[in-house]
């Protein structure tokens, strides 16, 4: 819900504007009015209206240094501001846009009609502006992707590797309950718009979604591609008050977008890493959702179709992760050959066929570091690339996509093969090199190149003459000689610009490393 603030120094047109529209119906809250503008800077100060309705002339501070104050305070668009004016201030509303004022309103022509307008003009360019610092987020953190992706398909190894993860992307998993849903937004409008369009059109619903969903609680909004997306809701909701929550979404982003989406909701769960459990249920909830029935929770499935309804991707996760992570083209096409045999023989199963296809494409995405760039290839003769997986109509033709994508990654890997885990231990090098400094573990190394932590430790094994641990010490022991040996450091100082939990700890590895402790480094001539 946005918030609106409306500020003028005559009463009547205060209670004019506030009792012209339907405010609510607009998804607008009206947060209070303000006399001139020193009280509304206050307002602003305190309660961050995303808009202002503000009269020009008003005594103690008018509307034009209100907005230059805010300006000067919150930066260039925030709040937008909707001013009111005479016909004799109307060179003051000039004036104004050099302030970037969203639009401006003669009184005596005011109407509801052009009230509305303004200011769902307004909400527009608010839509756009946050959905454009949600994909710039979004490019500026890939591994928050990629984090979401191993949460929702069970891919995280260890507790202790889902924490450190989580908190080095500022994620807070402390609910004491978690329930994943599945959604899919569609638009007949957006059929006949190019692929641009329709881009903007879907990632504008879906900035939406996900900050309507954080209005009743703690929630994080995935995009699986252009039109699919999950959504977990980090507190103890039923299912009918789920229900509530997502219908009430959709009336919103339906109104704003003329976007509708189906959705399905999972099973309630206690711990974060049991969220991939819940995201399974809530694909299973999704195939039975449609547009007389749009949400469809977990809990209301028969038993006949949680039998026949998804994919089981826990029977072959082990595999194709071992796969995808070593390049392993004979694992992968016997994998993917049994499956297409499997769906050839039962061409009725077509959401089975379409949820493993998908479940195959999103561990590729999460496990290989360059796969949007490999994926972009192997289906560029396609105009919606790999994403071309939603458009197969039957059984057949999931197939046909699996089987091109299972010969292409194969031929990838066949290609890369012989040096590429060499490859990866260089690169893990240079980066601790590059992070000396900082406190270095496995499951952070690992996180950082998309591979898990059991398999980077293997190649640390093969590939390397010392092992993980044992290289990381060898490089923070060669860097704190050369810090000890500037004579501007003791020993705890180093021990904590290197990252160590203790000096006492350092001075152990220290001595590990050189044969001696560093206090009789330091006595030896440099």
């Amino acid at each position: 819900m946005y918030k609106l603030l409306i500020v003028d120094d005559e009463p009547l047109v205060q209670v004019g504007v506030r009792s012209m529209l339907n405010w609510s119906k607009l998804d607008i809250e009206v947060i209070g009015t303000a006399p001139n503008g020193r009280a509304a800077l206050d307002i602003i100060e305190e309660k961050h209206p995303d808009i202002v309705v503000t009269d020009i002339k008003m005594p103690v501070i008018d509307g034009l240094e209100l907005v230059r104050l805010c300006r000067e305070r919150y930066g260039e668009r925030d709040p937008h501001f909707i001013f009111l004016t005479s016909y004799e201030e109307f060179q003051l509303a000039r004036q104004a846009i050099v302030y970037g004022v969203s639009d401006y309103l003669v009184k005596l022509e005011l109407s509801p009609a052009l009230l509305e307008e303004a200011v769902m003009r307004v909400i527009e360019d608010i839509r756009k502006i946050r959905a454009m610092q949600t994909s710039e987020l979004t490019l500026a953190a890939p591994l928050r992707d990629k984090f979401f992706i191993r949460l929702l398909n069970n891919l995280f190894e260890t507790g202790d590797q889902f924490m450190l993860e989580s908190k080095e992307l500022g994620l807070s998993f402390d609910s004491t309950a978690y329930t994943c849903c599945a959604g899919t937004l569609s638009s007949a409008d957006a059929d006949g718009m190019p692929v641009e369009k329709q881009l903007s059109l879907y990632s504008s619903a879906l900035s939406m979604i996900g900050e309507l969903a954080e209005k009743y609680m703690t929630a994080y909004c995935i995009a699986l591609d252009m039109r699919h997306f999950a959504l977990i809701f980090c507190g103890d909701a039923d299912s009918g008050k789920l229900h509530g929550i997502l219908a009430s979404i959709g009336e919103t982003v339906f109104k704003y977008y003329k976007v509708a989406f189906t959705c399905g909701t999972g099973s309630r769960e206690a711990a974060p890493l049991s969220i991939g459990e819940s995201y399974r249920s809530a694909r299973m909830a999704l195939l039975q959702a449609n547009a007389e029935t749009p949400i469809v929770g977990f809990d209301s499935l028969s038993a006949d179709s949680l039998v026949h309804s998804s994919f089981n991707m826990a029977i072959f996760k082990n595999s194709l992760t071992k796969a995808f992570e070593e390049y392993d083209s004979d694992e992968l096409r016997k994998l993917i050959n049994s499956l297409c045999a499997l769906f050839a023989e039962h061409p009725g199963g077509y959401v089975q066929a379409l949820d493993a296809a998908s479940n195959i494409l999103y561990l590729a995405i999460s496990l290989l570091p360059d796969a949007e760039e490999l994926l972009s290839g192997i289906f560029a003769d396609s105009p919606d690339g790999y994403r071309s997986l939603y458009h197969q109509k039957n059984v057949e033709q999931i197939v046909r996509w699996l089987s091109h994508f299972g010969e292409s990654m194969c031929a990838i890997f066949d290609e890369r093969r012989n040096d590429h885990k060499n490859h990866i231990v260089s690169n893990v090098k240079k980066y601790i090199s590059e992070h000396i400094r900082e406190r270095l573990v496995l499951d952070k190394v690992a996180a950082a190149f998309g591979i898990s932590p059991n398999y980077l430790s293997q190649l640390f094994g093969k590939y390397s003459d010392l092992g993980f641990s044992e290289y990381v010490n060898s490089c923070k022991i060669r860097e704190s000689k050369e810090l000890l040996a500037t004579g501007r450091y003791k020993v705890y100082e180093v021990a904590d610009m290197l990252g160590y939990e203790s000096a006492f700890y350092f001075s152990k590895v220290f001595k590990k490393v050189e044969g001696i402790a560093p206090t009789e480094y330091l006595e030896r001539p440099h």
